[in-house]
C-alpha cells in the first residue's frame, strides 16, 4: 500500500551497502599481515633453535665447571680444600658460557634475519632461558650424584670424591637472555637497514615563477 505522505518508507532492518559490508574491515583488521606472520614463525624458530642448543651449554658447564673435592671420615662428609672456591665455581662457569651463547646466537640470528623485528628478539630471550634451563638440568644429571651419603660410603673412609654440581646463584639462568637481547640490538643499531630519508620538498626557482 503506498505511504500518503510521498516518503519513503524505512525498513526495520536496514542492509548495509553491498559494496562496504560490516564484517570486511573487521575481518581484514583482525587477522595478522603476511610479513607479520612470516616474522612470528622465525622468532618460533629461533627460540626452538636456542633451547635445544642449551644441550651444549650443558654438556661444557659438566666439562668445564669445578670438581668440588669431598672426603668422609665414616660419620660426617667434609670439603677436602675448606677454603678453596670451587663450590661457587661453578655459577661463574655457567655464567659465563650463558654470556658467550648469548652472544653467538645473537649474532648468527642477525647475520640469518637481518631485517627481523622485536619478534625475534622476544624469540632469542624466551629460547635463551629455555636453553639455560635445560642445560641447568642436563649438568645435575649428567654430574655426580647428588646422594652424598650413598656417595661416600661408596668411595670409602678418607677417599676423596666428587661432589654434586650445583648452581647456586639461579640468576645465572638469565646470563643467555640478557646477552642475546644486548648484543642483538646493539647489532641492529649499528648495521641494520636504514629507513629511507624523506625527501626534501621541492622549492620553485624565482626564475622559473
Amino acid at each position: 500500500m503506498p505511504n500518503p505522505s510521498g516518503y519513503p518508507e524505512n525498513p526495520e532492518h536496514p542492509e548495509h551497502p553491498s559494496g562496504h559490508p560490516e564484517g570486511s574491515e573487521h575481518s581484514e583488521h583482525s587477522e595478522p599481515g603476511p610479513e607479520l606472520r612470516a616474522e612470528l614463525v622465525q622468532a618460533s624458530l629461533v627460540a626452538i633453535a636456542v633451547a635445544v642448543a642449551g644441550v651444549l651449554l650443558g654438556l661444557l658447564w659438566l666439562w668445564l665447571a669445578p670438581k668440588v673435592p669431598l672426603v668422609s671420615d665414616g660419620s660426617a662428609v667434609y670439603l677436602k680444600n675448606s677454603e678453596g672456591e670451587d663450590a661457587i665455581g661453578a655459577d661463574g662457569v655457567f655464567t659465563l658460557l650463558g654470556l658467550a651463547f648469548g652472544a653467538v646466537s645473537a649474532l648468527i640470528v642477525f647475520l640469518l634475519f637481518r631485517h627481523g623485528g622485536i619478534a625475534l628478539v622476544i624469540g632469542l630471550a624466551i629460547g635463551g632461558v629455555l636453553a639455560s634451563v635445560i642445560a641447568w638440568r642436563l649438568g645435575l644429571w649428567l654430574g655426580p650424584t647428588s646422594d652424598v651419603v650413598a656417595h661416600a660410603k661408596e668411595a670409602g673412609k678418607g677417599v676423596t670424591f666428587d661432589g654434586p654440581l650445583k648452581l647456586g646463584a639461579k640468576g645465572a639462568l638469565l646470563a643467555w637472555s640478557v646477552a642475546a637481547m644486548v648484543i642483538h640490538l646493539a647489532l641492529t643499531g649499528l648495521f641494520g637497514p636504514r629507513d629511507p630519508e624523506p625527501a626534501l620538498p621541492h622549492v620553485a626557482s624565482p626564475e622559473a615563477r
